[in-house]
């Protein structure tokens, strides 16, 4: 019997594979916990056009992605801090004030968990790659003044 994967099931299928499987396994298992769905014509035409949003939907995130990307590399968020001799900071700059100015200063939303950086302890311009997408990364200057 074919049928339609509705979800992963472990050692036999994706979610969203067609596959050939017996009928007593599909009848008394799968279909009743909801895990398949028989592959009729009008279910394939569903999960094709299912397949193709899906695909117009993740390559518009890229592209929004991409523009954010472009906007971010020309951006220079200022944070003040308080500093010691030699520069060094009394305590560090971490990824959550980071995304609090960048907020506050050009009204743009970041998740913290997307900056790969290390907490900045010294005075200056440090470079702070963002991870806007699996394929898209963008370079921030995060320059800290002294308060």
């Amino acid at each position: 019997m074919k049928v339609i994967f509705l979800k992963d099931v472990k050692g036999q299928g994706k979610k969203g594979e067609i596959k050939d499987l017996s009928e007593g396994y599909v009848r008394n298992f799968l279909l009743p916990k909801g895990l398949v769905k028989e592959a009729t014509d009008g279910n394939v035409k569903a999960l094709d056009a299912q397949k193709k949003s899906e695909q117009k939907r993740k390559e518009q995130e890229k592209i929004d992605a991409q523009q954010l990307a472009e906007k971010m590399n020309e951006m220079t968020v200022k944070i003040e801090g308080k500093a010691g001799e030699g520069g060094r900071l009394f305590g560090a700059i971490s990824s959550k004030q980071v995304v609090e100015a960048l907020e506050k200063q050009f009204n743009l939303k970041v998740d913290k968990r997307k900056l790969d950086m290390e907490p900045i302890r010294s005075l200056g311009v440090t470079q702070v790659k963002t991870k806007l997408h699996p394929d898209v990364v963008a370079t921030l200057k995060v320059h800290v003044v002294e308060a």
